[in-house]
């Protein structure tokens, strides 16, 4: 699986924090930034992010600034990403198995390192279950055809 991930100003702490999780899994990532914290414009690392996905250059993505609002907003602009702004290990798996996310959004003024950690884990290992869930996906995705 590989993974791009992307943060602003206001997420890169937490950002640094979810890294070493990826490379512990020896999973493929790819930071698309922001490098530091100064102040940026989170829709342009959103945008970024979510058109690799899209593209399938990526398999998934996470994306984090201050609350983790601004960044799933912006990233559900590109068709055919469905990303799920997360707080709890419960809406992690539900996303998933539910909803086939495919992008992570999280606050870094909302949770800390250690539950980000056990979000994004929950968030990786959870596979979407498809069934009765995919005529709601694909209706959800047909949405943004109109």
């Amino acid at each position: 699986m590989k993974i791009a991930i992307g943060s602003d100003h206001a997420g890169y702490k937490l950002k640094k924090e979810i890294l070493p999780l990826l490379e512990e899994r020896g999973l493929s990532f790819e930071d698309v930034g922001t490098e530091g914290p100064d102040s940026v414009d989170y829709p342009d690392f959103a945008k970024e992010v979510a058109e690799k996905v899209a593209a399938g250059t990526v398999d998934r993505g996470i994306l984090i600034c201050g609350t983790g609002i601004g960044m799933s907003i912006s990233a559900n602009k590109v068709e055919g990403i469905r990303c799920a702004l997360v707080h709890d290990v419960f809406s992690a798996k539900a996303t998933r198995q539910h909803n086939d996310s495919n992008i992570l959004a999280m606050g870094e003024r909302i949770i800390g390192p250690g539950l980000a950690q056990e979000i994004t884990a929950a968030w990786l290992d959870t596979d979407y279950e498809g069934g009765r869930h995919a005529l709601r996906v694909e209706k959800m995705m047909n949405i943004e055809m109109k």
